[in-house]
């Protein structure tokens, strides 16, 4: 006979334990956030907007590096989720729209080490040690409603437009409109909502 879902089915003892510790931990250090799942590791926590009813899942990791400003760097939406080792780090500006869904194990940074675009800069020699080379940023922003897939690494400079939806393992390296699905690496647009028809037409 089929059992409707309930958080005991899904989670287990063990889980419903670990699920009430991180409640409790949420609400004493992250009051506006949902949920927040331990183990986490924090950096630059004030430079950090967290937006409110944040749910993280477990082993993320949030970095902002006050290197050449002592504002906010990292600025989360209303009702953002990141699932479990999600990495974003900044130097410069990382934006989340509200209501974006980003899944595991997704990559977000505004950082770089060294000078590679082609502008007047001197470019980064690879003789030098590329830890070695400077720190470069481009802000990065991700509008509301915005759906990231597994494994999706998002680069520095790049804008994803409202309601887009990146594939699984893609690298967003360029500017993506708002109301696509992209996949691939550079990420490219293969469908857009049209809004009349109300559905997902082949570009």
């Amino acid at each position: 006979m089929y059992k409707p879902f309930t958080k005991y089915n899904i989670y287990g003892f063990r889980g419903i334990i670990r699920l009430t510790l991180n409640l409790v931990k949420t609400k004493l250090f992250f009051p506006k956030a949902r949920l927040i799942r331990s183990p986490i590791e924090i950096r630059g926590k004030r430079f950090i907007d967290f937006g409110s009813n944040l749910t993280t899942g477990t082993g993320c990791r949030i970095e902002a590096f006050p290197f050449y400003s002592k504002k906010i760097l990292i600025k989360f939406g209303d009702n953002v989720e990141i699932n479990d080792y999600v990495h974003i780090a900044s130097i410069s500006s990382v934006i989340l729209g509200n209501n974006v869904l980003v899944a595991s194990k997704v990559y977000i940074s505004d950082i770089q080490h060294g000078y590679y675009s082609g502008e007047d800069q001197e470019h980064s020699s690879p003789n030098l040690i590329p830890n070695d080379r400077p720190l470069t940023a481009k802000p990065i922003n991700i509008e509301e409603n915005v759906w990231l897939g597994e494994s999706v690494s998002v680069m520095p400079g790049v804008t994803i437009g409202k309601g887009t939806i990146v594939g699984a393992n893609s690298v967003v390296s360029r500017s993506l409109p708002p109301n696509v699905i992209a996949v691939g690496s550079p990420a490219k647009p293969i469908k857009k909502f049209n809004f009349e028809t109300r559905k997902w037409e082949k570009i």
